[in-house]
């Protein structure tokens, strides 16, 4: 991970009264480019363009250096700074315990920021501001620990809590924050460690026989946490599972010694964001069954529900754009977004209503998760489209067979 560099407002007096801007850049793999080249190219890309706030990405360039160097750059309106990550290419890796002649994977871990999850955040689109707002969750859990702020007097667990139907996207978003803080933050932190728990392994009645393994493995978290130049997370996916096991105790469903590996697991994560450089990172499915006591743990307790009309049509925007970009979609054609769409009146004319329809199919969409929606696109070629190469007309005719097969599939499956 290289440090931060670089400070944007003298390149930028455009934007001198305007927010600050966060600029990521993705160097490809095998460049051989030096930094202080690629900030140059990358500033005058800025200089070339007139930047709207929000995110914004650039995978295309007109400059053949940056064409031959950089896979990306990505704009956010928060830091002043260039962040220039080497991303790992390795996968994750399993954490194993062993017990006697059985080998355990107690959770998988990746060292961030990683391949795996570039461009995750981007594609996660929620219709309230999730994302910053946790974002902001972090930063201050940050401020108040250099403050030194009193932790008797003002409470605070460094513990976010997801929780809503599944496929709306909790884990993916849990594992894009880790990667996008690990890149915010690279100036604090060289690289991060993203630890995620096996629930299913780890609150199994066998396993619940040995609370001993839970304590080993939080070791191996506690090992990562001691170096200080790693920002640590832990995610915990269905962690509704500590309820089940505890109630499961309580019934004399299990053995009594499970109800102690649950309160092993409560008294580990205690101990563990003690320390400034762990965040602890969960989701549920399931909120009615999430544990009393660990939801007094939880800083923050966001609903991720189905994404609603508007967020569906930029699910759907981003597929088409990919789509054209590996032109199976072809030829290239410009799409209205929501916001232009909305300056019109809505008015159908030959520029609007290619946008106008993808807009009918958002609306008829509603109801599908995230994870369903993500799906959509290649289903529609699959089953309706067939040819190596379509007209943005006919896949969205395409798309709109493929939504109506989807809630069909789904009254089929109730009845």
């Amino acid at each position: 991970m290289d440090e931060a560099v670089g400070d944007l407002k003298q390149a930028l007096p455009c934007v001198a009264e305007a927010p600050a801007v966060h600029v990521e850049v993705h160097q490809r793999g095998g460049s051989t480019a030096k930094r202080e080249d690629i900030k140059l190219n990358v500033r005058k890309l800025l200089n070339r363009h007139n930047i709207v706030f929000g995110d914004y990405t650039w995978t295309e360039f007109d400059e053949p250096f940056l064409t031959r160097n950089v896979q990306s750059v990505s704009i956010v309106d928060t830091e002043l700074k260039i962040k220039d990550p080497q991303l790992n290419e390795d996968g994750p890796s399993s954490e194993n315990l062993e017990e006697e002649t059985e080998n355990i994977i107690a959770a998988n871990h990746w060292v961030l920021p990683s391949a795996e999850f570039h461009g995750l955040w981007d594609s996660l689109v929620y219709d309230v501001q999730v994302k910053s707002h946790l974002l902001d969750y972090v930063m201050t859990t940050l401020l108040f620990s250099d403050k030194n702020v009193n932790s008797n007097i003002i409470t605070w667990n460094r513990v976010v809590l997801l929780h809503g139907p599944p496929g709306t996207g909790k884990t993916s978003l849990c594992k894009a924050l880790a990667q996008k803080l690990t890149i915010r933050l690279s100036s604090r932190y060289r690289y991060g460690q993203l630890i995620e728990i096996n629930s299913h392994s780890l609150f199994s009645k066998w396993f619940s026989e040995s609370g001993k393994l839970v304590t080993k493995m939080f070791q191996k978290i506690q090992d990562l946490i001691d170096d200080k130049d790693a920002l640590v997370f832990v995610l915990i996916d269905e962690v509704e599972s500590l309820t089940a096991a505890r109630n499961a105790c309580r019934a004399g469903a299990e053995p009594s010694d499970a109800i102690r590996v649950v309160n092993a697991v409560l008294t580990q994560i205690d101990q563990i964001k003690r320390h400034s450089n762990v965040v602890i990172l969960t989701t549920s499915n399931i909120t009615e069954k999430i544990d009393v006591a660990f939801v007094d743990r939880a800083d923050i307790k966001q609903y991720i529900g189905p994404p609603s009309a508007a967020a569906i049509f930029k699910i759907y925007l981003s597929c088409l754009e990919e789509l054209m970009k590996c032109q199976i979609i072809y030829p290239r054609q410009q799409l209205l977004t929501l916001r232009e769409l909305e300056m019109i009146g809505f008015v159908e004319n030959n520029v609007s209503k290619l946008s106008l329809l993808l807009s009918d199919i958002s609306r008829k969409s509603e109801g599908l998760s995230g994870r369903v929606l993500r799906k959509l696109p290649f289903l529609a070629h699959a089953l309706y489209v067939q040819v190596p190469t379509v007209t943005i007309e006919g896949f969205l005719q395409a798309l709109s067979l493929a939504v109506d097969k989807q809630f069909e599939e789904r009254q089929k499956l109730s009845t």
